[in-house]
């Protein structure tokens, strides 16, 4: 299986498919994740054990652990960078976009994306200082 560098460019792909294409399934849910454990409230949980601006360690063992096969990678036609996300509220649920906590920070994955055309948000959205223009622009990468 293909290995990412970047936790941050993951987490935008797993948006694509998972929360947007649903062809990578089952959907996670951390609401059922804590719920499992006893918690009813991701939200009261993240507030009372100051996890307000961290990614809860539920969901990174999750996503880390989550395996993407190169066949589905390469059904990525695009990516979405914006800070309302399903897959930034499953990984923190009262996350508000006000720091740095999913900026990707490499774009040494988009050798994962063979077939990546688009890239949504770049210039509205302060997560995508490292989405290098020349770089996009050299593997036919439009944004917008």
């Amino acid at each position: 299986m293909p290995a990412f560098r970047d936790f941050n460019f993951k987490l935008l792909v797993i948006e694509q498919l998972m929360y947007n294409d649903g062809t990578l399934t089952p959907a996670f849910r951390i609401a059922d994740c804590l719920k499992a454990k006893g918690i009813d409230d991701p939200q009261t949980y993240a507030y009372d054990n100051d996890l307000t601006h961290t990614v809860l360690a539920e969901s990174r063992e999750h996503f880390e652990a989550l395996e993407i096969s190169a066949e589905l990678l390469a059904t990525v036609e695009e990516l979405s960078l914006d800070g309302g996300l399903e897959v930034y509220q499953e990984c923190s649920p009262v996350w508000d976009g006000e720091d740095d906590l999913f900026d990707v920070r490499s774009l040494d994955d988009l050798d994962l994306l063979p077939n990546l055309k688009l890239i949504e948000g770049v210039e509205d959205c302060g997560m995508g200082a490292a989405f290098d223009a020349d770089v996009l622009a050299a593997r036919g990468i439009a944004v917008e």
